[in-house]
Order: structure tokens, then C-alpha cells, then sequence
């Protein structure tokens, strides 16, 4: 709920509260004040519930992560924040796996795996396409982006557990 809604809903209740006045006794309008505060109070505990990442966790799904990678990637995306973006993923799937994760964790893990591999063959037709046209010191950038990002995702691929990368169960179904 934006500000702006909770602003129109305070004010509307005011108003109702004020027109009230003129058609019910003051002793029933006076107990029909504390609304205000407490629609203030709900709106702000609900930004909070709705707003805190425990709650948006629960609400994720593994078909919520592939459909929202499965964009094309943006256009002012350049190979070096593609890079960088690729080997902070594949970092953190080296670390979940170091670690003693679960079979859903795997799982996503290998979902993880697999959007870094197809940002991985984007980086390389990006670099593919800016090599020719780039001086030298652009050239070694790019080398090392590209670097980088190749070594974070053996890194990654070394950590999965043996058949992790195979069909996972939704897609032997």
C-alpha cells in the first residue's frame, strides 16, 4: 500500500467522521475517533509484514526464479556488470554447497547453475561483439571479465554434488 493510498483512506475517513458529526450524537462520534490511528496502525503493520524478506521468501518458488531470469538481457547490460553479476551468483552457490544444504537447496542451486551458464553465453557473444572494435586496455578488460567469471562458475560447477546437473524431478515428470 503506497503512501498515497493510506493518505486518501485517513482522509476519507475524516471527512466521514466529520459529516457523522452532523447526523449522530457527539458521545457516538467520539468513540468512532480511535479509527484513524487504528487504520494508520494496520497500514503501517502491514507495509511491515508484506515488506519484510522472511515474507517474500516464503512466497518464492523455483518457477518464480527461472521465469524471472528468462528475460533477455537488459541493453545497457555491458559485459563487465554481466561479469560481475555472474560471479556474485556463482559465489554464493560455491558457498551454499559448501555448506551441508538440502535437497531443495540443491535443487536450486542447479537452477542457479544453469541462469549463470546461459548469462555466461551472453557475456561471450558480448565480448565476441566489442572485441574487434576496442582498443587494447578494453581488450584486456574484457579478457578479464570474461576470466573471472568463467573461473567463479568452475568454482561453482566443482562444489555441485555428482547428478545434480541432470534433470532435476520436475522435469523427469
Amino acid at each position: 500500500m503506497t503512501k498515497l493510498h493510506v493518505a486518501l483512506v485517513l482522509a476519507t475517513e475524516a471527512v466521514a467522521l466529520g459529516l457523522l458529526s452532523f447526523v449522530l450524537p457527539w458521545s457516538l462520534v467520539l468513540l468512532l475517533v480511535p479509527i484513524l490511528p487504528l487504520t494508520l496502525t494496520a497500514a503501517l503493520l502491514l507495509r511491515y509484514v508484506v515488506g519484510s524478506t522472511t515474507y517474500r521468501a516464503r512466497r518464492l518458488s523455483p518457477e518464480a526464479i527461472v521465469k524471472h531470469r528468462a528475460r533477455e538481457p537488459r541493453a545497457t547490460d555491458t559485459p563487465e556488470e554481466l561479469s560481475r553479476r555472474i560471479v556474485e551468483r556463482a559465489d554464493e552457490i560455491h558457498r551454499t554447497l559448501l555448506e551441508s544444504p538440502s535437497e531443495v537447496q540443491v535443487e536450486m542451486c542447479a537452477l542457479g547453475y544453469r541462469a549463470c551458464v546461459n548469462d555466461m553465453i551472453t557475456l561471450t557473444h558480448l565480448v565476441n561483439e566489442e572485441y574487434p572494435d576496442v582498443g587494447p586496455i578494453k581488450r584486456l578488460k574484457l579478457r578479464a571479465a570474461r576470466r573471472r567469471a568463467t573461473d567463479s562458475l568452475s568454482g561453482a560447477r566443482e562444489a555441485m554434488p555428482p547428478g545434480a546437473l541432470r534433470a532435476t524431478r520436475q522435469e523427469k515428470q
